[in-house]
């Protein structure tokens, strides 16, 4: 991917034709056009499975070789054949063909001297470019419970316009998710876009001040066509602008917290509200924001035609549970009790980890987890249905320690018929409503004395039903006041004691 982007570079911000750039390169025409027509960068579904090198044990020694001559005269450095006539005379055990010397020593070179032909630009505020920036933002979720945001912040400097999209967490899918979300909104791409060094763009800064970037945020950046342009490490001062815009767009959009019941229909409002934002004066120039956003839309690049996929593909291993976990092992999601100790894949995307089989099938899908404490999301309802079919095992199976200390403790107690119901009940109010409904019905029947089926399910109306308040009536004014009437309950008695013949009596 790294010579992509060079080829890449090399066409379309310092002009070359196929030819320069394939002698540059190394590699022929048609493999230059291949990548500078390319527009699908998307990585496949299924990973390819790469093999070891027949040179991966010399590889150490010929790169020691080769950062060594460095600092010797450009015609005293080793070639491909003098490396391969050391490599066949010091050590016996090699046996590799010249060509993948010759391939390896090729690429090692354009990797070292990459940078010394290297083109700076300077940092302006021309239509088109963007920087880009994370903050933080709490919000309250559909419970009403806090959150810690991060907002993702894309600023115009020509314009001083920007977007902002709110996230979970700042890793690689939001980054990219909340970077597409603005683009289809604008209609376009920005032609340069400014960041910092993060983790998820960066893997290492190196001397010459070039950086090697992630393999998916270079499929990213080359499936849209923007340059990626880098601030100096620890100043985050060179790109003002978004840093700034982070705080404005905290100030006018997150307060007071917003109540944020869906992220994707949030994220879409947020983008109309920087619409509508732009509809104010510029704090120098004399136009609006709105006005001179038009210039950035103009000099924007078109969208790609192929659609990008921002989601990650991990293998994951289930426990004897049926369950995996992410996040350095913080981040528990359920699969069904058939994966038990078994490998699945896990797509990961900015709101949801959606479990697949070993075909790629969808197997379930999660709300993506976030933070540094130990979670898990856990859906039920397909272990409480194959537990219903077997109570006997409930005690011997992964899931038993699971469930609450208090529900176990109830369900010793019961028959193997009694357990049957009762987690059947529980498989069905869990499909109704979710599992902590269902249990707090449980519970709440339980401390009543109920210990059936039925009396779980009553309870579990009784408690999730919504009860119709009626509000008083108001009379009109023309309606007469009547008094009250109390009945006399100690007539009714007189007529049960007297046997009936007190109703005889009435009744004539």
């Amino acid at each position: 991917m790294t010579q992509v982007n060079f080829i890449r570079e090399m066409f379309f911000e310092k002009g070359l034709n196929y030819a320069e750039i394939s002698r540059m390169s190394g590699y022929d025409v048609k493999t230059v056009k291949k990548y500078i027509f390319q527009e699908d960068f998307n990585k496949p579904a299924k990973p390819k499975q790469t093999r070891n090198s027949k040179l991966d044990p010399f590889k150490k020694e010929i790169d020691k070789w080769l950062e060594a001559d460095k600092s010797s005269r450009k015609k005293q450095r080793h070639t491909a054949q003098r490396i391969f006539n050391r490599l066949c005379k010091e050590y016996d055990t090699f046996d590799c063909s010249y060509r993948l010397v010759a391939e390896y020593v090729a690429q090692k070179k354009r990797e070292l001297y990459s940078g010394e032909k290297q083109f700076y630009f300077k940092l302006q505020h021309i239509p088109g470019e963007a920087q880009v920036d994370f903050g933080e933002a709490d919000f309250l979720d559909q419970s009403g419970v806090k959150q810690n945001g991060h907002h993702l912040n894309i600023s115009f400097p020509h314009s001083n316009g920007g977007y902002t999209q709110l996230f979970l967490g700042e890793n690689q899918q939001c980054l990219m998710e909340g970077l597409k979300n603005i683009f289809h909104h604008i209609g376009g791409v920005p032609r340069r876009i400014w960041f910092d060094n993060p983790s998820t763009i960066v893997t290492k800064v190196l001397k010459n001040g070039e950086r090697i970037l992630t393999e998916a945020f270079s499929r990213f950046m080359n499936h849209w066509g923007f340059t990626a342009a880098f601030c100096n490490v620890a100043s985050g001062h060179e790109k003002g602008s978004v840093e700034n815009k982070v705080g404005y767009h905290r100030r006018n959009f997150f307060v007071p917290l917003p109540q944020v019941d869906n992220l994707q229909k949030f994220n879409r409002h947020l983008l109309e509200e920087c619409d509508a934002d732009m509809n104010r004066r510029h704090y120098m120039k004399q136009s609006t924001v709105q006005e001179l956003f038009k210039e950035d839309l103009e000099s924007l690049l078109p969208l790609p035609t192929v659609p990008f996929d921002c989601s990650q593909l991990v293998t994951v291993l289930t426990d004897s549970s049926a369950r995996f976990t992410l996040h350095k092992g913080k981040h528990t999601y359920s699969t069904a009790p058939r994966y038990a100790s078994t490998t699945l894949h896990a797509r990961l995307t900015a709101y949801e980890v959606i479990v697949l089989d070993e075909n790629y099938r969808e197997v379930k899908r999660h709300p993506r987890l976030y933070g540094d404490k130990p979670q898990q999301s856990m859906d039920w309802l397909p272990y409480l249905t194959q537990l219903s079919r077997r109570p006997a095992a409930l005690k011997y199976s992964g899931i038993y320690k699971l469930f609450p200390e208090d529900v176990t403790s109830f369900l010793e107690g019961l028959s193997i018929p009694g357990k049957k119901d009762v987690l059947t009940a529980l498989a069905r109010l869990s499909k109704e409503a979710d599992f902590p409904r269902a249990i707090t019905a449980l519970k709440t029947a339980v401390g009543y004395g109920a210990e059936d089926a039925d009396s779980i399910i009553a309870t579990f109306s009784r408690l999730n039903s919504q009860v119709m308040e009626f509000q008083p009536l108001s009379l009109a004014p023309s309606v007469p006041h009547m008094p009250s009437y109390v009945p006399c309950i100690n007539d009714y008695d007189q007529f049960f004691l007297k046997g009936g013949k007190g109703v005889e009596t009435a009744n004539r």
